[in-house]
């Protein structure tokens, strides 16, 4: 049986679109009919070669990490314990760790040193089937809307945020009579400024973005406050919290881009004490004022994906109807120009490759 699938096969090239096999599956894997896929930044970043920093991958690359559908066909070593049956409706936990270091037996197999993401060489969800270890797929609450174009994005930029203000929590950056400020409003910050008003325990919460029109949605999903940052100095960012909030500074920073300029922004509205979390990858490094982070007790945290509890969690949030979607269904044959409109920053939320 033949798929269709888009592969990329070079950097700085298009993805081809093409008739392919259905992948076969291995004894513990379940074979996901796809019903849904995101679409990420980093999907543009892979094409653009970011990642040769990490490990090389070698053609043809099926993309697409963020993945909701059914399950097709389930590997004759699935244990019945796991409770999955062909037609299950599921969501796919992208980072598989080769489940022996200390990490993965933490339960952080995003971190994992060895292990492998979806997309990221292992063939990913830009196709109408993938196969996926059966450990890494989660069934969707019956209680959760069923719409795999609201499912997928739950499992990247739904995730990725999430974790990180979770950080910021446990590190006591949130609370009453705080600020906290997400910077970025794409994919991830509009779930991010959600995520601010459910765990910020009454902190006041202020969106950053370079675009009235993205700054408008973290209105409508939550943000005390929005500032459009785009040409303005520390000073003047300053200046417009200090008219927002009383306050010249945030005690905590979730940057959900990245950006060398939008991480040095954060770092000079801190306030001491204050936190600074990073989600996005943007940008190649982070450079941050040492005097003030060392007098002033600041922290920068780095905050990769999430792991399967935190992916049930955001399912759970879901599932209670606290969460709001921003979603664009596109096409598979419409990848390309989707991509390029993404790497713009033109998409307002997520596009989401919807198949039939």
């Amino acid at each position: 049986m033949l798929m269709r699938a888009a592969r990329m096969y070079g950097y700085h090239e298009p993805l081809r679109i093409e008739e392919i096999p259905v992948p076969d599956i291995g004894a513990t894997d379940v074979l996901v009919k796809v019903a849904a896929t995101g679409m990420c930044r980093s999907d543009c970043q892979l094409i653009e070669g970011y990642f040769t920093q990490g490990a090389p991958l070698a053609a043809p690359i099926t993309p697409g990490h963020e993945v909701a559908g059914r399950i097709a066909a389930i590997g004759g070593e699935v244990p019945g314990t796991a409770g999955l049956s062909e037609g299950d409706l599921v969501v796919v936990n992208p980072n598989w760790g080769d489940g022996t270091c200390r990490q993965c037996r933490e339960g952080n197999e995003q971190i994992c040193g060895n292990g492998q993401m979806a997309g990221f060489g292992p063939p990913g969800g830009f196709a109408e089937y993938m196969p996926v270890p059966y450990r890494h797929v989660i069934k969707v609450p019956d209680t959760l809307d069923p719409r795999p174009e609201t499912l997928a994005p739950l499992t990247d930029a739904g995730l990725t945020p999430y974790r990180g203000m979770k950080k910021l929590r446990a590190a006591g950056k949130l609370g009453a009579g705080r600020t906290v400020v997400v910077n970025g409003i794409g994919g991830l910050g509009s779930y991010g400024v959600q995520y601010a008003r459910l765990l910020g325990g009454g902190a006041t919460v202020v969106a950053f973005a370079r675009s009235a029109e993205k700054l408008a949605l973290a209105t409508e999903n939550g943000a005390h406050h929005a500032v459009n940052t785009r040409g303005k100095t520390a000073e003047q960012v300053g200046d417009e919290l200090e008219q927002l909030t009383g306050r010249r500074e945030a005690d905590a920073v979730l940057d959900c881009a990245a950006a060398e300029e939008s991480l040095a922004l954060g770092a000079q509205i801190l306030a001491r004490e204050g936190a600074l979390t990073s989600v996005g990858l943007m940008g190649q490094k982070v450079v941050l004022p040492l005097l003030p982070f060392t007098n002033g007790e600041k922290s920068y945290f780095g905050s990769f994906w999430g792991n399967y509890d935190d992916l049930s969690e955001v399912l759970a949030l879901a599932a209670a109807g606290l969460i709001k979607h921003t979603v664009t269904p596109v096409t598979l044959d419409d990848v390309n120009d989707n991509l390029a409109a993404l790497a713009r920053g033109d998409i307002v939320g997520r596009a989401v490759i919807v198949f039939d």
